[in-house]
This record gives structure tokens, sequence and C-alpha cells, in this order.
């Protein structure tokens, strides 16, 4: 598969606002007090696997964004 110059760097600008966004809510989760029960909730819990998961994708979104920028660059050269 090949990916454009253009289509690379938007997978690795998704890559990189997955990693700026989703911290930042983790942290508005762990202060909200439906997340804290004793325990953490099922609030909590639920919110937390959605932040994992999006972390996940998005790095590996960042990486194939960054494998097609740099193919880019080998085949410009």
């Amino acid at each position: 598969m090949k990916l454009s110059r253009g289509m690379s760097l938007f997978l690795v600008a998704f890559g990189v606002w997955s990693w700026v966004i989703w911290p930042n809510f983790l942290r508005a989760i762990w202060k909200d007090p439906r997340s804290w029960d004793g325990g953490p909730t099922a609030f909590f819990t639920v919110h937390l696997v959605l932040i994992v998961a999006s972390l996940a994708f998005g790095t590996v979104i960042g990486v194939l964004g960054v494998r097609g920028v740099r193919a880019s660059r080998t085949l410009r050269k």
C-alpha cells in the first residue's frame, strides 16, 4: 500500500493529537467524583478502556504515518 505524503502527515498529526487529547481526558475523569466510590466505578472503568483503546489506535495510526513519510522520502531520492 502506498500513502501520499499528505496523507502520511495527516496520520502522524492524528497520532500526536491522540496523545495530546486523551491524557487530558484521563486527568478530568480521574478528578470526577463519579469515578470513585471507595474504588474505581464502572464510569471510570469504561472511560479508562476508551482511553487505552484510543491511545493504542492513535499510536498505530501515527506509526503508519511515520512509515509513510519515511517511505515517501526514499522515493524522492
